[in-house]
């Protein structure tokens, strides 16, 4: 049976007129800004208070797109006789998002803290040249970065609060159980070196002066 002319064109209107009366789910950017997941990679931010030029970043990077440059200072000694010492100062941190993939390698690696994932993603640029951001803007992506999601109360405690945790319970312990030996009784007895004890010289409660020991009782012979 061949097609009834103008049938093609009847579908074509009718889901027109269908779709004509649902909400449009049109995103409005960038008037309205898009609700990003919290874990989004947008761009790397730099916290460059924490960086120590170790060069870990830039070496493990499989892209090669982080460029580190830096010097030496010398620190004078915090105390008279001491050495002096040497530390890398930080000149210039930059990645080329030209070649960066976003695998993460450098935050992953980095042992200070110092790189932070941020959901910043309006960076592009009409030269691709300029894909190459500096320190001072990965430093404004810093404040773009999430705070981390909280604990769940389930989890289990992290080792390193559950060390010093015990590590103060056991202070505390040695403090108590010091305080408790040094503490004098309370009948007022004291230890000589010998090991022998004293009877101590608690004045009566009726302000009489104590009695004298007799001869052979830690008195005078």
């Amino acid at each position: 049976m061949p097609p009834i002319p103008g049938s093609g064109l009847a579908k074509g209107l009718a889901v027109t007129l269908r779709t004509m009366t649902k909400k449009t789910v049109t995103a409005q950017y960038p008037d309205v800004q898009p609700e990003l997941p919290p874990r989004s990679r947008g761009v790397i931010a730099l916290f460059d208070e924490n960086c120590t030029v170790c060069m870990l970043c830039a070496r493990e990077c499989p892209d090669w797109c982080i460029y580190i440059d830096s010097h030496k200072e010398t620190v004078p000694a915090s105390a008279p006789g001491g050495r002096e010492r040497s530390r890398n100062v930080l000149d210039r941190f930059a990645i080329d998002f030209a070649l960066c993939m976003y695998c993460g390698i450098c935050i992953e690696v980095c042992p200070f803290d110092a790189l932070f994932w941020s959901p910043e993603f309006e960076y592009a640029e009409t030269d691709i040249r300029e894909l190459t951001h500096e320190r001072d803007k990965l430093r404004e992506w810093m404040w773009t970065v999430p705070a981390p999601p909280a604990l769940d109360p389930a989890a289990e405690e992290p080792k390193e609060i559950g060390a010093a945790r015990k590590a103060a319970e056991k202070l505390a312990a040695a403090q108590a159980e010091a305080e408790a030996t040094t503490e004098p009784p309370a009948d007022g007895t004291t230890t000589r070196a010998d090991g022998t004890t004293r009877a101590g010289s608690t004045p009566p409660s009726d302000g009489s002066p104590p009695a004298t020991p007799p001869a052979g009782e830690g008195g005078p012979a």
